[in-house]
């Protein structure tokens, strides 16, 4: 059982039991806190799952942006592809529709490295080697994971996933932010 079924099961048992502790207080009587105090856990459940949960996405924000619209746009773009596979692991639907959601991710990813490296290359940017070298290592990374799934999908995908969304934004807010000025003074907006 992998964790988000742990989660499910744990949070499906909470339910069960408060409404036997609700019904178990009513019968010592109405005015009985216990009740009152479990109704009111239940009420705020579905908000505190909301927060729990939306941490787990990733989200724009313009402190990220490079400053060129078609590379902003990518990364916008995987973001939400990160958020769909996020999706597919957090409510599982099938290992069709996470091997789609997984493929989707590495595809954009490799043609966006493309589209950025070929930026870079044609505008001459004295540290693209080095660029490019942390993108090749992101896909050997991925690769290993990759290879991991298809022997443990559950216990991989997780992994994988918490795995791009941080390498992601610590690309996006660092690495990809070097090379900003160097395309902005090349006219690269």
């Amino acid at each position: 059982m992998n964790s988000t079924s742990l989660q499910t099961f744990g949070l499906s048992l909470f339910i069960v039991l408060s409404f036997i502790v609700i019904g178990i207080g009513f019968m010592f009587g109405i005015d009985n806190p216990v009740p009152w105090i479990m109704i009111a856990v239940l009420a705020a459940l579905p908000y505190i799952h909301r927060k729990i949960t939306a941490r787990q996405y990733l989200s724009w924000d313009d402190k990220l942006s490079v400053g060129i619209q078609l590379i902003d746009e990518d990364h916008k773009k995987l973001i939400a592809l990160i958020n769909t596979l996020q999706t597919a692991v957090m409510y599982p639907s099938g290992e069709t529709y996470e091997r789609q959601a997984l493929k989707e991710v590495v595809d954009y990813t490799l043609y966006h490295f493309k589209r950025e490296e070929d930026m870079m290359r044609e505008n001459n940017y004295p540290d693209y080697e080095a660029h490019k070298k942390t993108h090749e290592e992101m896909i050997n990374k991925v690769n290993e994971y990759m290879k991991a799934y298809d022997k443990n999908s559950e216990g991989a995908i997780c992994d994988l996933t918490g795995y791009l969304k941080i390498w992601l934004i610590k690309h996006i807010a660092g690495t990809d932010q070097q090379y900003c000025a160097h395309l902005h003074e090349k006219g690269v907006h």
